[in-house]
């Protein structure tokens, strides 16, 4: 398993005075003032004389702890940087000690070691630390590692929700792109039809198109796109429709204003009012109305586009636009979106979808 990058000094000194914070320093306080009520019955040194000794050893330990697992420098393999902590720790407790009665006897090294009191004190301080030292110092380690594991897992998940996100947008967008071009294709050969037949609305026609071209292509891959914008731009084909056949088409807006904020995939709801021309008013001779609605149930918002035309055919449902609709839909709101397909009596279709925004 690769080892972490090795800290520069900077980074280092950074990291250490970070750890060194007011709750670790609390820590070593309570266990130095712990070891010292634990000794004062051994001891015939002051207990004011002995807490400063145990609290300056356990400060000390603190501070071999915190600058071993900050060393700047790449240790040996054969030592993991866990090891170093405790090994400063075990050697931090006797040193502090050893500072602590030097102090006592202004440096004098053959007066320390001609009192059997204070060399017994010492052994007691030693051993205390050497016991308590490390068991704390492995504790502290694996609640750091703990920590770090749940962090880095934490980190993980995000980002495997950031790559879903966008593996979504990328599968979405791809959904789209099928959908515009059969969208375009379809509206140009509505143009073509009424030049070939010398019909007069090809021109007017021709000129809305453009106009509507013009207004809608920046908004196909509005990621903030709203319904509002979806049914303008419903509004425009369907003008747009209704020049190309005045006396057969009819149609209705019936959506409540609090829904046009909604967030909308753009044209999802043209895809529809689409088919509804094409499948439904186009082939009959008497044309149809279309009406597009919208409502609240309960948590959920249902739109509908209706028409009066000849209704549901055989293969209706199974094309590219509605195949990939459904999808987009479940992409976009869940998979508890849905559209649904349902003769309208006494004749025509009426195509719903069904979402929680």
């Amino acid at each position: 398993m690769p080892r972490p990058p090795v800290p520069s000094h900077a980074e280092a000194r950074r990291a250490f005075f970070a750890e060194l914070n007011p709750r670790r320093v609390g820590v070593a306080l309570a266990l130095g003032a712990v070891a010292a009520g634990f000794l004062n019955s051994i001891f015939i040194t002051p207990f004011p004389v002995l807490l400063g000794r145990t609290l300056f050893v356990a400060i000390l330990a603190l501070i071999a702890f915190l600058a071993a697992g900050q060393w700047p420098r790449r240790l040996p393999r054969w030592i993991e940087r866990w090891l170093l902590q405790v090994m400063v720790v075990v050697l931090a407790v006797p040193v502090g000690t050893a500072i602590v009665y030097l102090a006592a006897v202004g440096g004098d090294v053959d007066r320390l070691l001609q009192s059997e009191g204070r060399i017994l004190g010492f052994q007691w301080i030693v051993g205390s630390g050497l016991l308590l030292g490390p068991l704390i110092a492995l504790g502290a380690l694996y609640r750091q590692r703990d920590a770090e594991a749940r962090s880095q897992a934490l980190r993980f998940e995000l980002e495997r929700s950031e790559l879903e996100r966008r593996a979504l947008d990328v599968r979405l967008r791809l959904l789209q792109a099928q959908i515009e071009p059969h969208f375009l294709f379809n509206t140009l050969a509505n143009v073509r039809a009424l030049v070939e037949t010398g019909s007069p609305q090809a021109a007017p026609v021709l000129h809305s198109l453009i106009a509507y071209l013009r207004a809608a292509m920046p908004r196909l891959h509005d990621e903030l796109a709203t319904l509002g914008d979806e049914l303008g731009l419903v509004r425009a084909y369907l003008d747009l429709m209704h020049l190309r056949m005045p006396d057969r088409l009819q149609f209705s807006i019936e959506v409540p204003a609090p829904l046009h904020s909604l967030r909308f995939p753009p044209m999802a709801l043209l895809t529809l009012v689409e088919n509804a021309v094409r499948h439904g008013i186009d082939p009959s001779e008497e044309g149809g109305r279309i009406v597009i609605s919208g409502e609240h149930q309960g948590a959920r918002v249902v739109l509908g586009v209706t028409d009066t035309g000849v209704g549901l055919a055989q293969s209706m449902g199974t094309g590219t636009g509605l195949r990939n609709l459904r999808e987009r839909l479940q992409v976009f709101y869940g998979p508890s979106a849905s559209l649904d397909l349902a003769e309208n009596q006494p004749h025509g279709l009426r195509a719903q979808i069904q979402f929680s925004p």
